[in-house]
């Protein structure tokens, strides 16, 4: 992103959080520097347009609404952003949870998310959560990103089409792609990039692992977006077969004061004991429940998958197998 469009997202965010009142895109126009360069009206739209999916594809939580429904005068839509949205609320990491934001800090192996990493770590800090970099454990895994990732980010964020040789699997045969990137996302531990192929004519996912050579970058910036409504992660699960949109609702027995990340993810709809244990039976909705055993295998014996089956059998495999290695040492 450059610089003068940077000031000009940040002079938008703090244009509409300073009003209570809805602003039209013409008088958005008149207050925040950066605009008034537009070479015309319809230049000046296609601009804000952009800035709005930027700050949305942020998180910004921007309202669209009127001030009056009554006014002829205010019959135009207008923007702006809800503090009670927009702040960060308070930060509440329980100690294991703060710990795992540390080992995952170490486990980038990639100058591109290295930085970005370190950073979040400083910025829990600045808010008073401690958080223990330096934990001991057992594994020590990298996750790499791919020498595709960097270069395909960007040209996502920069809304510019690319090229790059692409090898199919299974074939040592390479082929130069065209692609208008709308995402990069990770799926089963892969990265994937997807978007509008104009090879093909069709939406498209390629793996980053089977990008050969250099992403080359081409065209105007700012031209591609990516659709209303596209789930990228959906579109990458289709291609491999699954589909997630069938999520599988899983219940858990939790104990008291643990695990206080599988509790955020659900729903408590009860009381009950486990070997004697108080605790809470907490409701879950899980769209790939195989990878959520590896999850819910890591609380161990604070957390007790009651239903489906196939989940509880699968947690408890990988508990055996655990413990059958501890005792082998």
């Amino acid at each position: 992103m450059s610089t003068a469009r940077a000031e000009r997202l940040v002079n938008l965010v703090l244009a509409l959080l300073s009003t209570r009142q809805y602003l039209t895109a013409e008088r958005i126009r008149g207050i925040v520097p950066g605009y008034a360069d537009a070479a015309s009206d319809e230049a000046y739209f296609r601009m804000f347009e952009r800035d709005k999916t930027e700050l949305r594809e942020l998180g910004i939580p921007l309202e669209t609404g009127r001030n009056s429904a009554f006014d002829a005068f205010d019959a135009i839509d207008g923007y702006r952003i809800a503090r009670r949205d927009y702040e960060l609320g308070e930060i509440d990491l329980a100690p294991d949870e703060a710990t795992a934001v540390g080992l995952a800090v170490r486990l980038w192996d990639s100058p591109e998310l290295t930085g970005e990493a370190q950073g979040a770590l400083v910025k829990l800090r600045a808010a008073g959560v401690e958080v223990d970099d330096h934990a001991p454990t057992v594994v020590e895994p990298r996750v790499r990103a791919e020498p595709a990732f960097g270069p395909l980010l960007a040209a996502v964020q920069a809304g510019q089409a690319v090229r790059f040789e692409y090898r199919r699997s299974g074939s040592a045969e390479r082929k130069i792609r065209t692609l208008e990137p709308w995402g990069v996302v990770s799926w089963r531990g892969r990265w994937y990039v997807v978007g509008h192929d104009r090879d093909r004519g069709a939406s498209r996912c390629f793996r980053l692992s089977r990008v050969t050579g250099k992403v080359a970058a081409f065209g105007e910036t700012g031209v591609v977006e990516r659709p209303e409504g596209v789930n990228l992660l959906r579109m990458v699960s289709a291609s491999s077969g699954e589909d997630p949109s069938a999520p599988t609702t899983a219940s858990v027995w939790v104990a008291d004061g643990r695990a206080a990340g599988v509790r955020r993810r659900g729903r408590v709809v009860g009381r009950s004991d486990a070997g004697g244990e108080e605790g809470d039976l907490v409701e879950i909705e899980l769209y790939y429940p195989e990878s959520a055993a590896d999850w819910l295998t890591a609380h161990g014996p604070d957390v007790l998958v009651l239903e489906p089956e196939v989940l509880a059998k699968s947690v408890f495999s990988r508990l055996e197998a655990i413990a059958h290695a501890g005792g082998a040492r």
